[in-house]
């Protein structure tokens, strides 16, 4: 999506080979207007197979999982928690994933009762790196006895192998920016957006 592609370009910074920092319009000031372009072309990917939902991951995929759910007729969006709280049901499904952003493994965790057997689900989410926070989420939809219809994903690092990984389960997977290279403080893209 070349609209994103030029945001990075223009506001991102490369960190080292691994880090991506686009903090200035997507995971911590939110550029509204890119957001919800983006939410509209996931929802023009994944329309036809009439998702019931959408789930991500607190707190960096709420924003964009909201515009993607709006894209799609104002659908419900499911977040996974990553804190236990004292107001949580019993009837929670949880995983535990690896970090790469935070460095660290934590527990992913969806009240079941908002995740209805056979719901069709869209996951969507800021980046793709390992593929360790998909791993989880897709765990819980299989506790929940949900259907994974596809996975929509702003930022894929295109260098690690969460994307093969998913492409390989056969999980429809649309990437609007792959990253193929972080070098030297430069940000170089792949050529085609990966579906």
């Amino acid at each position: 999506m070349q609209a994103l592609i030029d945001a990075i370009r223009s506001q991102g910074r490369g960190i080292g080979s691994e880090i991506v920092k686009v903090d200035s319009f997507l995971n911590h000031r939110l550029d509204t207007g890119l957001l919800f372009e983006m939410g509209q072309a996931f929802a023009q990917r994944y329309a036809g197979d009439k998702p019931d939902l959408v789930l991500t991951v607190e707190a960096s995929g709420i924003a964009l999982a909201l515009a993607t759910a709006h894209a799609l007729g104002d659908i419900p969006v499911v977040f996974a928690k990553k804190a236990p709280a004292a107001n949580q049901s019993g009837d929670m499904a949880e995983e535990k994933i690896y970090s790469f952003t935070h460095g660290h493994e934590c527990h992913i965790r969806v009240d079941l009762r908002y995740i209805p057997a056979g719901a069709k689900v869209l996951i969507v989410d800021d980046f793709l790196a390992n593929g360790e926070a998909l791993r989880g989420l897709i765990a819980i939809l299989k506790r929940a006895q949900a259907q994974l219809i596809g996975v929509g994903i702003a930022i894929e690092k295109g260098f690690q192998p969460g994307g093969q990984k998913i492409r390989a389960m056969g999980i429809p997977l649309l990437s609007l920016a792959v990253i193929e290279e972080i070098r030297d403080g430069h940000i170089r893209f792949q050529d085609t957006v990966q579906q």
